[in-house]
């Protein structure tokens, strides 16, 4: 059997160019092509996912980009931060009587100036900052948890929020963005924080120039916006081939899926359970529901409210105890969850942050803001530093949008003349010493720790099945049975009639403690000792409010 033309990791635009001779051979006409595959993309799923070379694409970020070659076949994970806008390009065009594509590369092998044989093609352009994928993967607690910094993925959304896309290639070392060019895909495909895997040709160094003369009759003036903004050499290039959507799930890298059998699912929730306590001083009651508000997620939509979201705010704290436990709990939640972010909160923190992100018209882009961030989230907010003072207009914004984030997980987004609110998932745990007055959670739960113990991992296997619990027991579909659902429906009656001040949204909340309790067990159907845990645990919340 005679071997493939090209090799798909050293040589992908071979088999580009390779299918789409097949398809002009076949009699196609390239002005079809436009925004449409010739075939191209079936070799790459075979290569990828069929003969298991996915594992073989070098994965592009600030180490590997000094090495790779350009035009070879790499794989980048990230977060869409912004999106550039459509560029046109040169798509196809003749040589002689033979026609030739630039798809999947740049354009400097297509002739200068503008002929009837060229074929003006679009792709979308989207501006993209690494995914948290090697620094969560490598962690290791067993290494002593002394690193107290946050990761290199929340210091760089940090120090972005306060640059301009310019300058933020350059924010922190270690950290690569990557322009991303889309091709042939819905536009609904591909939304705004979501996180991605983009499969495709890297081109590094710099672009050719292109002579606007010649191509000022489609040229929109995006290919030299992005060379000044953001320069080849310091951004690399993507042209992608093939992309997929990532969840929590995918940053995992266990080496075998576990099976979501509910005895299997019970021995690891035991054991993290009791890992939730240690970090948080033998307090067996916060522990339980720090447990259920790491597994929430949003998992529907109704009018404003956003279903199945659990804000936890642990009371209690003071700077002594923040020191010993804040932190602790922060390495925990930074070890088991790929996206953690932290905001120390403070009236000039208020007063300074950029929160929101921001539509800059002068260069076209949208400046990052700290609440942009990826699907899946986890937001832990210090309040044992706020002290009393006066908020400016900017800090009484942003005490609005973290509101907001809380109560209806949306983040507005300000574009000037117009602002837009954005649907997000992110789970939020204040540590405050009262009650907050700014962030009213979900759950408020008096914090009681009586010991001091050491959370430091020692069993990797351990670490990964608590990672691969957290990410896919809350995927669990849910469901009440008509019989238990009569006995829910009377219990919630009878606590409304005991305690007039009940209202819809409590009883809300009490229903999704149930659901996040029977997935904590790995099962999909309500039982009635889950919901007896579920009335016990608000017993003793409650006991603790008095």
């Amino acid at each position: 059997m005679v071997g493939l033309p090209y090799d798909f990791l050293v040589n992908p635009l071979g088999a580009v160019r390779s299918t789409f001779e097949k398809a002009i051979s076949s009699g196609s006409n390239p002005a079809s092509f436009d925004g449409k595959d010739w075939g191209a993309l079936q070799p790459f799923q075979h290569f990828l996912f069929d003969q298991n070379g996915l594992s073989k694409v070098p994965i592009l970020n600030a180490s590997s980009v000094k090495w790779l070659q350009p035009n070879t076949l790499v794989r980048f994970r990230g977060m869409i931060q912004d999106m550039l806008g459509n560029e046109f390009y040169v798509g196809a065009y003749k040589d002689g009587s033979t026609w030739k594509t630039t798809k999947f590369m740049n354009s400097s092998q297509c002739p200068t100036g503008f002929s009837p044989d060229m074929r003006i093609w679009e792709r979308r352009v989207l501006y993209c900052v690494p995914a948290p994928s090697d620094e969560f993967l490598n962690s290791s607690s067993g290494k002593k948890q002394k690193d107290e910094q946050l990761s290199p993925y929340s210091q760089n959304i940090s120090t972005m929020a306060t640059s301009s896309p310019s300058t933020a290639c350059n924010t922190a070392r270690g950290f690569l963005p990557c322009i991303v060019k889309i091709y042939d895909a819905a536009e609904s495909e591909l939304k705004l924080n979501d996180v991605f895997e983009f499969i495709g040709v890297i081109t590094l160094g710099t672009e050719q120039e292109v002579d606007k003369d010649d191509y000022d009759e489609f040229s929109n003036g995006l290919s030299e916006d992005l060379s000044d903004q953001f320069p080849p050499d310091m951004v690399p290039r993507l042209h992608c081939v093939i992309h997929r959507k990532l969840g929590v799930h995918d940053f995992l890298h266990t080496c075998h899926v576990l099976e979501p059998i509910p005895h299997r699912i019970k021995e690891i929730r035991t054991a993290l359970l009791n890992h939730l306590t240690i970090a948080l001083g033998n307090d067996g009651v916060a522990a339980q529901f720090l447990l259920l508000h790491l597994l929430s997620k949003v998992h529907a939509r109704v009018d404003s409210m956003a279903v199945g979201k659990l804000s936890l705010n642990l009371t209690g704290f003071n700077r002594e105890s923040l020191s010993i436990f804040g932190n602790q709990l922060r390495l925990t939640v930074k070890n088991l969850l790929p996206f953690t972010e932290y905001i120390p909160l403070t009236v000039e923190y208020l007063n300074t942050a950029s929160l929101a992100p921001k539509k800059d018209y002068e260069i076209n882009r949208l400046v990052p803001g700290v609440l942009q961030l990826a699907e899946g989230s986890h937001l832990m907010i210090d309040e044992t530093q706020l002290e009393v003072g006066t908020l400016s207009s900017l800090g009484v914004e942003n005490a609005r949008l973290l509101k907001n984030l809380m109560e209806l997980q949306k983040v507005e987004y300000d574009f000037k003349y117009y602002k837009m609110d954005m649907t997000t998932d992110v789970q939020l745990l204040i540590l405050s010493e009262g009650k907050s007055n700014i962030l009213p959670a979900d759950l408020v739960v008096p914090f009681q720790p009586s010991a001091v113990g050491s959370t430091a991992i020692t069993d990797m296997d351990a670490l990964e099945a608590w990672r691969w619990y957290l990410s896919n027991v809350r995927l669990l579909p849910h469901s009440i049975e008509s019989e238990m659902q009569q006995v829910v429906e009377n219990d919630l009656v009878a606590a409304k009639q005991a305690d007039r001040n009940l209202g819809s949204q409590d009883l809300s909340r009490l229903l999704t403690i149930g659901r996040l309790i029977c997935a904590s067990y790995g099962e999909t159907s309500l039982s009635l000792e889950h919901w007896q845990m579920v009335k016990e645990l608000e017993r003793l919340r409650r006991e603790r409010l008095r």
